[in-house]
């Protein structure tokens, strides 16, 4: 007997949002598994598993003993400062809701290990907690051939000998985009693209200031805006590294997306990426730090080649076969753990 799984989302209703991205990969992984029948915002249905992505209250009511409520954690409040400015007592609301729906929940998936403490810091036991992170289909975001990425390069209007640094995510304070900036002036000689803008309009942290800063940016930066999924694989290949100076991340679509093409990657030097990328990516914790790597990246060969087979090493690890088979011992660990609930 098939396990009947509801997909429960509105995270691709914001469009620049790896959140989005992350369910959407998800869902489609799903499908593949043997033994699990699984329909997507069903609103009403006989169903063993309800899967929830995103913390909508509508989704929350839903909540009952009728079937195993799992619950995907792509952030924790307290971890999400500098992505959106509310009045504070809207902030507190927001938290205190948040926090209960993870409570609420009978199971809860993330996507980064390092964010177990803090759900068990809210009272949650650590037995419904489990760590399956993110994929990307290879499929989808893949190398070019040279002959692709120069006619691609033609289509976008860079020129071909350029070296181009891509960041990409919303435009907002946590993602770094003030350093990013700093080092796109610290570096006239390079080409920097950004993919993405203002998912969440004037709530987004640091918006007037950021506003200000692209009506008239730095004349090697190109701002891309809000790039629709299907074209990022272009995007990506027609950069040579990707950057994301964040602050504060779970599991980074975007990081997946870019190793998938076999680009090297510099990151914010943070204790978060060590369980989950195997310090195998170029690092900084300064603009000057950040200048230095791209600079070595752009003019070492060697040291270019090796962070490509760093990324190569962190795209094989999160392969298909390894997701397909821990959603597959989850859904039915859960289901088993949990039948005696259904069986009511």
């Amino acid at each position: 007997m098939a396990i009947r799984i509801n997909m429960l989302s509105k995270a691709d209703s914001v469009p620049g949002q790896g959140v989005g991205s992350a369910y959407l990969e998800q869902t489609k992984l799903v499908k593949e598994l043997k033994g699990i029948e699984m329909e997507i915002n069903s609103p009403k249905g006989d169903f063993d598993i309800y899967h929830i992505h995103s913390v909508n209250f509508g989704y929350r009511l839903r909540m009952n003993k009728k079937h195993i409520n799992i619950v995907y954690v792509h952030f924790v409040p307290s971890e999400n400062e500098g992505s959106i400015k509310l009045p504070k007592i809207a902030q507190f609301i927001f938290d205190k809701y948040v926090n209960g729906f993870y409570k609420k929940a009978d199971e809860l998936v993330v996507v980064n290990p390092a964010f177990v403490k803090p759900l068990e810091s809210l009272g949650i036991a650590r037995n419904k907690i489990t760590y399956i992170p993110n994929y990307v289909d290879n499929e989808s975001f893949k190398k070019l051939s040279d002959q692709e990425v120069m006619r691609l390069r033609n289509e976008y209007q860079i020129d071909h000998n350029a070296f181009v640094v891509l960041g990409c995510g919303q435009i907002q304070t946590r993602k770094g985009f003030d350093d990013f900036i700093e080092v796109v002036k610290n570096n006239p000689e390079i080409t920097f693209l950004w993919a993405g803008g203002f998912s969440f309009g004037r709530i987004t942290d640091g918006y007037k200031r950021y506003k200000k800063i692209l009506s008239d940016p730095p004349k090697n930066l190109r701002v891309l805006g809000i790039v629709d999924r299907s074209k990022m694989n272009e995007i990506y290949n027609i950069s040579d590294i990707f950057f994301m100076p964040s602050f504060k991340e779970l599991f980074p679509m975007a990081i997946l997306e870019a190793v998938n093409v076999g680009k090297p990657i510099l990151l914010r030097d943070l204790n978060l990426y060590k369980p989950i990328l195997f310090e195998r990516y170029a690092r900084g914790k300064s603009t000057d730090e950040f200048t230095l790597e791209i600079r070595k990246l752009k003019n070492d060969i060697d040291y270019y080649n090796k962070q490509v087979e760093n990324s190569r090493f962190i795209a094989s690890f999160y392969s298909k076969e390894r997701l397909l088979e821990g959603w597959n011992k989850y859904y039915h660990r859960v289901y088993n753990k949990h039948k005696g609930i259904i069986e009511e």
